[in-house]
């Protein structure tokens, strides 16, 4: 790719996040072209659904914190490896308001173009998960897919105005659920998730 080329899908793609950043992922496509100054035609070449658009924007991110669980898996303890990627998935997630509806239809959807990313995504907390249910640090009843669930239904509450300020508590209730030690023995649930 020219380097003209890649600085424009760059700054597309910047001006794309600070819009779903701000207005959610349901921003129109044609505000984005508009932010980006640039006809939506050339968005539209460059990104010819919203899907393929958020793929773009969100696969780095997927990659980084599919490899933060990789790094996790043999660093530390079972049980602090698997909370700390999950405050971390659960606050990338609240970045973009609405992604994790995406998300969750794309793990089922063979065509979507999230798809991938988030298969990678939920394999990398199921391995974390099992890593501590070995260890038996946690419940041996749930799955990646329970997991992958419970980043959504995290990350959603975030995106509620009148629920996020209990975000950070009721992530420690769920965590707490997830493992095998008593609640309140999680370290920095509640301040990383604004509550």
């Amino acid at each position: 790719m020219r380097a003209d080329a890649r600085k424009n899908r760059d700054h597309l793609l910047a001006v794309a996040g600070a819009a779903i950043a701000e207005q959610g992922v349901d921003v129109s496509l044609r505000d984005i072209a508009r932010r980006a100054d640039v006809g939506l035609a050339t968005l539209l070449r460059h990104y010819p659904t919203r899907e393929a658009l958020l793929d773009a924007l969100l696969r780095t991110s997927f990659d980084v914190l599919a490899g933060r669980a990789g790094e996790l898996e043999t660093s530390g303890s079972p049980e602090d490896a698997l909370v700390s990627w999950l405050r971390d998935c659960v606050a990338w997630t609240t970045e973009y308001r609405g992604v994790t509806v995406l998300m969750a239809a794309a793990i089922e959807d063979t065509e979507s173009a999230l798809h991938a990313s988030c298969v990678t995504l939920r394999a990398a907390g199921a391995r974390l998960l099992s890593r501590a249910q070995a260890a038996g640090v946690a419940r041996a009843d749930i799955d990646g897919t329970d997991l992958f669930a419970l980043v959504a239904a995290l990350a959603w509450l975030g995106d509620q105005p009148s629920l996020a300020p209990r975000a950070g508590h009721l992530f420690d209730v769920v965590a707490s659920a997830i493992l095998k030690r008593p609640a309140g023995a999680l370290d920095g649930g509640a301040s990383s998730l604004g509550s």
